[in-house]
């Protein structure tokens, strides 16, 4: 059966887009590849026509959830908002309820770690692109060096305040861990 053009590159964006929000969600190792091809409204076997592994589609997978944050990052930047506006953008119950929709790095750091280093590469280049735009936010009368510095604070501040707030079962200590991430990451952008 013949199909129409394009429609094979469809299909491998669909299974991508599935696989960046059930990652996200449930982990890497969680997601099996048939309940994946199922949730795309597709059989176990077409996988491979796609991918050669399921480690390249995690590589795929963190390239678009990393996109879909850059974008989102960049509306904020473009509209003129602030660091803050990011800071806050990122650390708000919305971002720590969704987290197939939300960074990659929040969900995924610590199983990304344990991957091939062809991964874990893909991962350092998706990071650095989120720690320039963090950079591009501070004051421009900051020395480079500082600003870098600042960026990575910033962001493992973040970082670690989601993943806190995402954990505990206590609904107000996760806000109070939210407000305070914010006020910490912001206090490193203006010392």
């Amino acid at each position: 059966m013949r199909f129409d053009k394009g429609h094979k590159e469809q299909t491998r964006r669909r299974i991508v887009e599935t696989a960046a929000r059930r990652f996200r969600k449930e982990g890497v190792e969680a997601v099996g590849i048939a309940g994946l091809m199922a949730d795309a409204g597709l059989t176990h076997g077409g996988f491979y026509a796609h991918f050669a592994s399921k480690e390249e589609l995690v590589r795929a997978a963190l390239e678009e959830a990393s996109d879909q944050s850059r974008e989102r990052r960049a509306v904020l930047l473009e509209k003129g908002e602030s660091l803050e506006a990011l800071v806050r953008s990122y650390l708000r119950p919305v971002h720590r309820d969704t987290p197939e929709l939300g960074c990659a790095a929040a969900a995924l750091i610590a199983e990304i770690a344990r991957h091939e280093p062809e991964t874990r590469s893909a991962f350092t280049g998706r990071l650095k692109e989120l720690l320039a735009q963090f950079e591009a936010a501070l004051p421009v009368d900051m020395p480079e060096e500082v600003r870098s510095r600042r960026a990575i604070g910033i962001f493992g501040t973040m970082l670690g305040t989601l993943q806190m707030a995402r954990a505990v079962t206590d609904p107000v200590l996760s806000v109070k861990m939210l407000e305070s991430g914010v006020e910490a990451a912001l206090a490193l952008a203006t010392m």
